[in-house]
This record gives structure tokens, sequence and C-alpha cells, in this order.
């Protein structure tokens, strides 16, 4: 997690486009393809293992792509805080 709001439980998680493999943004390397696509998905695995053991501690989680516009992933997260 990125940020922790400890008190009403929000974390926050900034992903990297390449590095969690966004569907918008990811492009796939060349040089050593199987490793890179298995290293990347393992991310993806973790991120959302990660998410559910937090959701079932209670915890509301935010993710927050690396291109998103600053103040709509910052409104995103206000409402969560806001509880919406």
């Amino acid at each position: 997690m990125d940020i922790a709001f400890t008190r009403p439980k929000v974390a926050v998680f900034v992903d990297g486009c390449f590095w969690h493999g966004c569907p918008q943004h990811m492009t796939w390397p060349v040089n050593n393809a199987a490793w890179w696509q298995s290293k990347i998905e393992a991310n993806r695995f973790r991120d959302a293992d990660t998410e559910h053991i937090l959701e079932t501690q209670g915890w509301r989680c935010v993710r927050v792509w690396e291109h998103e516009d600053v103040v709509l992933a910052a409104n995103r997260v206000e409402a969560v805080l806001l509880g919406g």
C-alpha cells in the first residue's frame, strides 16, 4: 500500500502501468518475454491477494493508475474516505 488512512481503514495503491499490467497502457517486452509476463502476472496476483486480505480485515482499497489525472484520483480517494 502506498498511502494508509488508518482510522477510516482506507488503503491507497498507486500502480505503475508497466509493473502492474495496466490494461490501457501495458506493452509487453519482446526480450525475455516469458520472464516478464510471469513477473507482471505475479504482481497482479499479489495485488489482488493483498487487496483481498485487507478487505477481509475491514479495509477499503482504492487503486490509482499512474496515468490517472491527479485531481480525479484524489476525488475518488476522498469519496471513499467520506463513505462513498
